[in-house]
């Protein structure tokens, strides 16, 4: 059986675990990784990352010219760069390469831009890709289909030297259609990964959902994950939370 083979954009401390994730499966072949700057320039993220084989040429932004998708060809391109990653592979997209982003923060225009892309690919978009958190987002929803009338508070909890709310408790609290000031409480305390919790208020009872990253490696598994989905699907634009919802459909159990 062929590997899939795999381009990443963003080598940084996410993006070198997610590395790691797909040179350790066996189902993968790294063929490039496209960082900023020219730090070990075409030297392999293989061996930077304790391999003993070479997988995954290390290039710059600047190397990507007209012909880089052409000559480098890859089965799926995975983004763990920043919003800038994808003026990159606009030409990519184009050509029908798969495109998994995982980018946290996007302005509305290259949002857009994304989304267009789904016009010539497959696009899967979810700013946070780990499987846990799109499970956790979904049952949410269902919990709260099933009892509209909970009181609902989000818990997220992060390393102390994180300033910013959490962007994915923010999109749980959309999702939920809850007020952001509110129900979304903040705590930042030691090195914690990330945890989120949902809690919802009944009488006499309460349900408390929660997810915590333990390891980054969870977002290299989300996106493994998600490239196995997305090889072979129609153009359009997928994310981690559709998956999941139609996962949920597919196996309800049957009494």
């Amino acid at each position: 059986m062929e590997k899939i083979r795999i381009g990443i954009f963003g080598f940084g401390k996410t993006g070198k675990i997610v590395a790691t994730e797909f040179l350790n499966d066996s189902l993968f072949q790294l063929e490039w990784v496209v960082r900023k700057g020219h730090e070990k320039h075409h030297k392999y993220a293989s061996r930077l990352l304790g391999q003993e084989f070479d997988a995954g040429e290390i290039f710059s932004v600047e190397d990507i010219d007209e012909m880089f998708f052409i000559e480098k060809p890859v089965d799926a391109l995975v983004d763990f760069s920043d919003s800038t990653g994808l003026y990159l592979y606009e030409k990519a997209a184009k050509a029908g390469i798969p495109i998994i982003s995982a980018i946290s923060k996007y302005e509305q225009k290259e949002l857009d831009l994304l989304k267009s892309f789904a016009e010539s690919t497959s696009v899967l978009y979810s700013p946070n890709i780990t499987l846990g958190i799109n499970v956790l987002m979904v049952a949410a929803q269902i919990l709260q289909k099933i009892a509209p009338h909970a009181d609902i508070e989000i818990i997220e909890e992060h390393f102390k030297g994180k300033k910013e709310v959490s962007g994915t408790a923010k999109k749980i609290a959309n999702a939920l259609c809850l007020n952001v000031e509110e129900h979304l409480h903040s705590i930042r305390v030691g090195g914690i990964v990330g945890r989120h919790e949902i809690i919802f208020g009944l009488p006499n009872q309460m349900i408390r959902l929660s997810h915590e990253s333990i390891n980054r490696a969870a977002f290299g598994q989300g996106a493994i994950f998600a490239v196995k989905f997305l090889i072979g699907k129609p153009h359009g634009i997928y994310s981690m939370e559709t998956i999941i919802a139609e996962m949920f459909r597919n196996n309800i159990p049957v009494y």
